[in-house]
């Protein structure tokens, strides 16, 4: 049994697209389950935020690795593996279809494939470089990298502030080194077979999703939910949230600008990554997309 993979970029629509999915594959007698590859959507009490499957969507497809960690908890991606990969492994072992979707590259990488992580910096690494971020601005902090590592910065977007920052600190440590060969991350060899789908859609329309959806999100509460975890003491990892920091600052038109942003890095990873198979969604009805998925081949 294959794993189907969803990939794609914020507001493409990829929860509705699992949920018709679900449905077609449960009329053949299986029992899909989903299995998150996103970075925040792991945080109790960011669901309105990071756009977690409400409880009546949840009703209809069984989510796994969204809403389980504590809002002051740090979290990385080896930790997600590890999770990612005995969840998947069980599913598979008994029979059900583990549907992998999400929209965090490097997570729905670490849920298919067997990556080299390394370990997190020692306390006061992240803390320096953070601190220069902010002072400096993401762009300031690309040109130190393309100085020191011109590799590594070709690699990464002048406004992709996490991965300049991880860059920056393993250059500290020692640890980034020029690669050989291909990089994991965009080769082929996964750990079970999968059909991997990238769905997309025409810019204008993606955008206008985009905002729609922000302020979908606002309507239901996520200023008022990002207020809650900033004084419950979220963790660094959870104030990373697509719209958290903007959102206490009451820069409605700044998380727009910043999701739409993020979409574009998005869609950079998918024209990356191996054996995608690309589908614009513009303007169709999810159930047909997933009868799309499910006759190009998935078994």
């Amino acid at each position: 049994m294959q794993i189907i993979a969803l990939f794609g970029p914020t507001g493409v629509g990829k929860t509705a697209v699992a949920l018709a999915l679900s449905r077609l594959l449960r009329e053949r007698g299986e029992h899909p389950v989903a299995v998150s590859a996103d970075a925040l959507q792991v945080y109790a009490g960011l669901e309105t935020l990071t756009g977690v499957a409400t409880p009546a969507e949840r009703a209809g497809l069984e989510h796994r690795l969204v809403s389980f960690l504590p809002i002051d908890a740090t979290f990385s991606v080896g930790q997600y593996a590890e999770l990612a990969h005995a969840e998947i492994d069980g599913l598979l072992a008994s029979g059900r279809r583990p549907l992998v979707v999400g929209g965090t590259g490097l997570y729905l990488r670490a849920a298919l494939t067997e990556l080299d992580l390394r370990p997190p910096p020692p306390e006061g690494v992240r803390e320096r470089w953070s601190g220069e971020l902010q002072k400096l601005g993401a762009p300031r902090l690309h040109a130190q990298l393309i100085e020191r590592a011109p590799w590594a910065a070709d690699r990464i977007d002048p406004h992709d502030r996490q991965r300049i920052v991880r860059a920056l600190e393993l250059l500290d440590l020692g640890e980034l080194e020029p690669p050989e060969g291909p990089s994991q991350l965009w080769g082929s060899e996964l750990r079970h077979p999968t059909l991997l789908v990238g769905l997309t859609m025409q810019r204008e329309a993606l955008y206008a999703a985009i905002d729609a959806r922000v302020e979908s999100m606002i309507a239901a509460g996520a200023a008022e939910e990002v207020r809650r975890a900033h004084a419950g003491g979220a963790s660094e990892t959870a104030r990373k949230g697509l719209g958290f920091q903007e959102l206490l600052s009451g820069d409605v038109e700044g998380m727009k600008r910043r999701t739409r942003n993020y979409a574009k890095r998005q869609l950079t990873w998918m024209r990356k990554l191996a054996d995608v198979r690309v589908m614009d969604v513009t303007g169709r009805d999810p159930a047909a997309v997933a009868r799309e998925i499910l006759d190009s081949g998935a078994r």
